[in-house]
């Protein structure tokens, strides 16, 4: 009997099942393959299994790094699947007992395959290293019979702005292979406490990351011969310039557009600090101080977060082929400090 990847298993005893890859699933490695067949089977039960030669691929004994193709029929042994209801059940249950939100967020764009939201500043975008649920599980929970649901990219937590999700494993390889061949066109709106100067527009700097003692991650700029650097290229744009000066900021404010040639961690948010105009209220690189004033200004509107928004997106579909650029208009907090800084005179 042939099972074809997207349905579901039978609630049947245990069987011996055949498994042929459909175009969806064509080029996965045998493992990720594996687990998406086998959700809720414990990662290291895949592994053994593998391990064992008790999986085959067109007959033939594979490693988990194996990459299937469409055709190819792969054998999975028994797993029961009381056994992996009941770690469906438990796992959904954590998750409920940690108070695990379904939720949806503001839809930018949308069809059969791909998804993109407007993201809130504050959510990660997955769960980890502290984080029990993220923007992917809370739209996977929201949408229980969503067949596929993956991150293409990634924006840090406080960054608010444009957030492609994949509703295809074909959709997903295909952004995904766009964005690291840089074929996508990304650009952020970003607001520095200073005059950046106009003839500042390419920044060629490679990053290098390092942990601090506490074990969090942060970014630093580096020499160009440095091998641990990364090359990175950020553009910078004058949006708008305040006038001099505006509270708490004596240089006033810049706002500019930022396309990021290069994705690195905190890319944008270390170049621009790297020139002494750092982000208003990045908490990593920022200026602390300025930060602090900024959430209790004496008038006007209170800035409680970093300034950094994913403005625009530009890509082709993965289905179509057509050129699709999206707009993120920024959050009302943001606006409003803008609006005011924008205006306001000494």
């Amino acid at each position: 009997m042939k099972h074809i990847i997207g349905g579901k298993l039978p609630a049947s005893a245990p069987q011996v099942k055949s498994v042929e890859v459909d175009e969806e699933a064509a080029g996965q490695r045998l493992d990720n393959f594996l687990l998406r067949q086998l959700k809720g089977v414990p990662k290291t039960h895949v592994y053994r299994i593998i391990r064992s030669g008790e999986v085959r691929v067109n007959k033939g004994r594979a490693s988990a790094d194996t990459r299937v193709e469409a055709g190819d029929v792969v054998r999975v042994p028994p797993v029961r699947l009381s056994e992996r209801v009941a770690e469906k059940a438990e796992a959904m249950a954590g998750l409920v007992a940690r108070g695990a939100p379904a939720r949806e967020f503001p839809v930018l764009f949308e069809d059969e395959a791909v998804l993109a939201i407007n993201k809130p500043a504050g959510v990660a975008v997955h769960g980890g290293s502290g984080v029990s649920f993220g923007v992917i599980e809370q739209l996977r929970m929201a949408r229980p019979q969503a067949k596929f649901l993956e991150l293409v990219h990634r924006l840090d937590r406080e960054t608010s702005g444009i957030l492609l999700v994949a509703k295809k494993r074909s959709a997903l390889k295909s952004l995904q292979d766009q964005f690291r061949e840089r074929e996508t066109g990304k650009t952020y709106l970003a607001l520095v406490a200073g005059q950046w100067p106009a003839n500042k527009k390419v920044l060629d700097k490679p990053l290098h990351k390092y942990l601090l003692d506490d074990g969090e991650r942060r970014v630093r700029v580096v020499a160009k011969d440095d091998p641990d650097g990364m090359k990175s290229v950020t553009l910078v744009k004058v949006r708008e310039r305040s006038p001099l000066p505006v509270g708490p900021a004596a240089q006033g404010y810049s706002l500019l557009e930022v396309t990021i040639k290069t994705g690195r961690t905190h890319q944008i948010r270390v170049h621009l600090a790297s020139e002494g105009l750092p982000i208003a209220g990045d908490d990593k690189y920022g200026d602390f101080e300025l930060n602090k004033a900024l959430q209790k200004p004496a008038d006007g509107p209170a800035l409680k977060r970093m300034f950094l928004h994913a403005w625009r997106l530009q890509f082709s579909h993965p289905v179509s082929g057509e050129r699709i650029e999206l707009l993120a208009p920024l959050p009302s907090e943001l606006d409003q400090f803008v609006v005011h800084a924008m205006s306001s005179h000494a």
